[in-house]
């Protein structure tokens, strides 16, 4: 089943390019279909294209699929249109009294400050209390996944010694954990981050599941027992030229940013970077809309709680 989107989003062209089946608002009200209401809360910057990169996750699964995009009030993104703001966006005013299936929060470039230090923290907290009685599944990406934890639980947030920058190895712990279905005993995360979390401190929170990890970069996934809420540590939505983006906007900058590990072939920048993440990130999302949104919410959607 297709994605609908509304008919001008930037993301139709991209994704219909890649032989995803986008249906548009005009089409979508032929059919007789209760789409699963997916809320996305996009924090980051560049918000085209996390636009894009999560509409074409949540595309490519049988199940038809509404996004709704919404940004901060109390923050102004820097690097997109206010014209697009306006026709694609809403704020959380304009959703309040509604349900959703499921939602979305995406990583943010902030991780080095601390929590309240952020212009919209206050913002973020009370979308982040709203969304435990209006949306049946929750999942947290990158930062979000800290500030979830540090919000829901009280689990505060670690600086590295130096940024986790690449692509890693992760294995499954929880074995029957159903949003891991049908991965590999391997599989690989673009990781991109100054700060971490400690699994002492989420071991000592008895409503938290560790799901899946990395040798090299600890945590990967983190759910509550009832599937309700997820965190994601690293960035499975990520394009194959992402973090090359990233490396070449540190490097003109003049960070001290090493070359991103396991990505370019041959650990040669000037040559393309190997995409050994999509099919795992293709199934994340697909077991997450299947098992933790389908699968258990209720029909009507008002009743979602």
């Amino acid at each position: 089943m297709p994605i609908k989107i509304p008919n001008d989003l930037p993301a139709a062209k991209t994704l219909a390019s890649e032989n995803i089946f986008v249906m548009t608002e005009t089409r979508a009200m032929t059919q007789d279909i209760r789409p699963l209401r997916i809320l996305i809360l996009n924090l980051m910057p560049k918000k085209i294209e996390t636009e894009t990169q999560l509409a074409r996750l949540l595309g490519n699964t049988p199940l038809q699929v509404e996004p709704t995009l919404i940004r901060t009030a109390t923050h102004q993104s820097k690097n997109v249109t206010e014209e697009h703001l306006l026709a694609f966006y809403k704020t959380f005013e304009d959703v309040r009294a509604e349900n959703f299936d499921g939602m979305i929060i995406t990583g943010a470039p902030v991780e080095l400050m601390a929590f309240e230090e952020v212009e919209y923290w206050q913002e973020l907290c009370e979308i982040m209390e709203w969304s435990k009685t209006h949306v049946h599944s929750t999942m947290h990406i990158c930062w979000a996944s800290q500030a979830g934890l540090y919000y829901h639980f009280g689990i505060q947030k670690k600086l590295l010694p130096e940024k986790i920058f690449g692509v890693y190895p992760h294995r499954v712990e929880h074995k029957s954990s159903i949003l891991f279905r049908g991965f590999d005993d391997e599989f690989m995360v673009p990781q991109s981050r100054h700060t971490t979390f400690l699994r002492e401190d989420v071991e000592k929170v008895s409503e938290l599941k560790i799901l899946a990890s990395s040798e090299k970069t600890g945590i990967y996934a983190v759910s509550t027992k009832n599937g309700r809420q997820i965190f994601i540590t690293g960035h499975s939505e990520y394009d194959a030229d992402t973090l090359n983006y990233e490396y070449e906007r540190d490097l003109s900058q003049g960070k001290n940013i090493q070359l991103p590990e396991n990505y370019f072939a041959d650990n040669d920048p000037t040559k393309p970077p190997l995409v050994s993440w999509r099919a795992h990130a293709n199934l994340l999302f697909s077991n997450w809309l299947n098992y933790f949104v389908y699968q258990s919410t209720p029909y009507d959607i008002k009743k979602v709680k």
